[in-house]
C-alpha cells in the first residue's frame, strides 16, 4: 500500500487530501442519519441506503468536476482487508449465539464450505464456456476459476437485517452462519486458486486444492482459539479490572487484530483467524471483565462493524459510475449486457445447485432426531440471501484485476466494471424483494411451530449418559461396557448433538475454570 490510505483523484495537495476524507466522513455521517430515518420502511435498509447515496454522491462529484472523476476516495483492496474486514468478522464471531451456531455447526459447514465449491465450479465452467460465444475473450484460464470463487462471495447483510435471532432462531443461525464461513472459504479459495499454477495442471491438481484449503482451514482456526484463549487466561489471571476497564478492552481489541495479522502475515486466513477469535473471546474473555468494560465491548465491536459495512456500501456507489473505467472498457452494448445477464444466471444456478440438495441431505441427516428441519420456505429464504454480493467480492475483484486499485487492461476494466454493477444490482433488486418475501413466506416470522424445545427432564437414557464419563472406575465392568455402547450408538444417531453435550461437559470441568465463563 502507498504512503497513505486514501489518494485524491484530482489534486495532489495535502489541503485536497483532508477534503477528501471529511467529505467522505460527512456523506458517511449522512448516510446513518437516512439509514435511521427510513428504518421502518418496507423496500429500503442501511445497506440500500448506502449503496443509493453513494450513487446521488458520486453524480455530484461527476458534474462537479466536469466528467473526469466520480470518486472522492480511490479503493484500495489492501485497505479493506486490513482495516475494513476485520472489525466485521470479529463482531459476527463475537455476537453469535454460539448455542444455534454449533448445534446446526454441520449444516453450516455444509452450506459455507461445500456450498462455495459448487457455487465456484458452476460460475467458472459457465463463464470459460459462454464468454467467448457472447463476444467477450481476453481472460486467461486462471481468470476464470478467479470469477467463480469472486461471485461465489455472499454478503446476507440485507436478509439479517429483516431476519430476527429471538423470532427464527434456526433460520438466522443457517444464514448467518453461511454468510460468515461463505466469506472465509472464498477467501482461502481464492488465496488458493492464486498460487494455482494452471499451465501445470496435472490430476491431482483438485486434490491439492483441497489439501491447501484445508489445511488453511484448520491452522487458521486454531490460531484464532489460541489468540482467543491466550486473552481470556490474561485477563483472568491480572484482572485488569480492578485499576483500569480502558486496559481490558484495548487488550481484547489489539488481541483480535494482532490475531488477524499475525494469520496473514504467515499466509494463512485472517478472516477465519479473527471469527474465531471473537467466538472464544465472547465465550471466555468477555465473562472476564468488569461489568462496564462487558456493555462498551459490545457496543465498541458492534459500532466498528456498522461503520465498516456503511463504509464499503457507500463506496460501491460511487464506484459504479467510474468513468475511467467505463471509457476504457471497450465492449459494446449488446456484449456487455450478455456478460451481466450470464454472470446473474450463472449466480442464481450455482446458488441453486448447492442449497436445495444440501438442505435435503441435512434434512435426512437430522430426520431421526427431534432437531427442526429446513422447510421449503426456509430453503428458498437461505437461497436468496446467499444472491446478494457485497465487499469481499468487489474486493477480490480488485485484488484479481487490478494493481493497487488501477488497471489499463480493457478486458480486466470490463470485470471490474461489472462486478459492481452486479453487486449493486443484486444488492438494490434482490434487497428491495427481501423484506416482502419473507413476509410472505413467514408471515409473522415467529418460530416454527413445528419447533420443540430441547428436552430436559424427560431425556432419554442415552441421553443422560452424555452427561456421564465413558468410563467410570468405581462402577463395574459390564455398566462401563453398557454405557460405552450407549455412548457410541448415540454418537452415530446424533453426532452433532452428542460431542455438543460432551463439549459442555468438557467445558464445565477443564476449560472454564482455567479460562473463565459465566458462572
Amino acid at each position: 500500500m502507498g504512503s497513505s490510505l486514501f489518494e485524491n483523484l484530482t489534486d495532489a495537495d495535502g489541503h485536497a487530501h483532508v477534503v477528501s476524507i471529511s467529505v467522505f466522513v460527512a456523506v458517511l455521517c449522512l448516510c446513518i442519519v437516512i439509514g435511521h430515518l427510513l428504518q421502518e420502511n418496507r423496500w429500503v435498509n442501511e445497506s440500500i441506503t448506502a449503496i443509493l447515496i453513494g450513487c446521488i454522491a458520486a453524480t455530484i462529484i461527476l458534474l462537479w468536476s466536469k466528467g473526469r472523476s466520480s470518486h472522492i476516495l480511490i479503493f484500495n483492496e489492501e485497505l479493506f482487508f486490513i482495516y475494513l474486514l476485520p472489525p466485521i468478522i470479529f463482531n459476527a464471531g463475537f455476537q453469535v449465539k454460539k448455542k444455534q451456531f454449533f448445534h446446526n455447526f454441520l449444516t453450516i459447514m455444509l452450506f459455507g464450505v461445500v456450498g462455495v465449491f459448487v457455487s465456484s465450479a458452476i460460475i467458472a465452467a459457465g463463464s470459460w464456456f459462454l464468454f467467448p460465444k457472447i463476444g467477450f475473450v481476453g481472460l486467461q484460464a486462471r481468470d476464470y476459476i478467479a470469477i467463480g470463487t469472486i461471485f461465489s462471495a455472499t454478503d446476507t447483510v440485507c436478509t439479517l437485517q429483516v431476519l430476527h435471532q429471538d423470532e427464527t432462531p434456526l433460520l438466522y443461525s443457517l444464514v448467518f452462519g453461511e454468510g460468515v464461513v461463505n466469506d472465509a472459504t472464498s477467501i482461502v479459495l481464492f488465496n488458493t486458486v492464486k498460487k494455482l499454477n494452471v499451465s501445470r495442471l496435472k490430476g491431482w491438481a483438485a486434490a491439492n486444492v483441497l489439501k491447501d484449503f484445508l489445511y488453511l482451514f484448520f491452522i487458521s482456526t486454531a490460531l484464532g482459539v489460541v489468540a482467543g484463549l491466550l486473552t481470556a487466561y490474561t485477563l483472568k489471571a491480572l484482572y485488569f479490572g480492578r485499576h483500569s476497564t480502558d486496559r481490558e478492552i484495548a487488550l481484547m481489541i489489539l488481541m483480535a487484530y494482532l490475531s488477524y495479522m499475525l494469520s496473514e502475515l504467515l499466509h494463512l486466513s485472517g478472516i477465519l483467524t479473527v471469527f474465531f477469535c471473537g467466538i472464544v473471546m465472547s465465550h471466555y474473555a468477555w465473562h472476564n471483565v468488569s461489568e462496564n468494560s462487558r456493555i462498551t465491548t459490545r457496543h465498541i465491536f458492534a459500532t466498528l462493524s456498522f461503520i465498516a459495512e456503511t463504509f464499503i456500501f457507500l463506496y460501491v456507489g460511487m464506484d459504479a459510475l467510474d468513468i475511467e473505467k467505463w471509457k476504457m472498457s471497450k465492449t459494446s452494448f449488446g456484449t456487455s449486457m450478455g456478460i451481466y445477464s450470464t454472470i446473474i444466471l450463472l449466480i442464481l444456478l450455482g446458488r441453486a445447485a448447492f442449497v436445495f440438495p444440501l438442505s435435503a441431505l441435512s434434512n435426512y441427516m437430522n430426520s431421526k432426531t427431534e432437531r427442526v428441519l429446513i422447510t421449503f420456505k426456509h430453503q428458498v429464504i437461505i437461497w436468496w440471501a446467499g444472491l446478494m454480493r457485497g465487499a469481499v467480492s468487489i474486493a477480490l475483484a480488485f485484488n484479481q484485476f487490478t494493481y493497487s486499485g488501477v488497471t489499463w487492461d480493457p478486458v480486466y476494466a470490463t470485470m471490474i466494471t461489472y462486478t459492481v454493477i452486479v453487486v449493486l444490482f443484486s444488492t438494490l433488486v434482490f434487497g428491495f424483494l427481501t423484506k416482502p418475501l419473507i413476509k410472505v413466506l413467514l408471515p409473522h416470522r415467529a418460530m416454527d411451530k413445528n419447533q420443540r424445545p430441547e428436552r430436559r427432564q424427560n431425556d432419554s437414557p442415552k441421553e443422560d449418559a452424555a452427561n456421564l464419563p465413558l468410563l467410570s472406575f468405581e462402577e463395574s465392568a459390564t455398566t462401563n461396557i453398557v454405557r460405552a455402547k450407549d455412548s457410541l450408538s448415540m454418537l452415530i444417531e446424533r453426532p452433532v448433538y452428542t460431542i455438543h453435550r460432551y463439549w459442555r461437559k468438557f467445558d464445565d470441568s477443564y476449560m472454564r475454570p482455567i479460562f473463565g465463563g459465566p458462572c
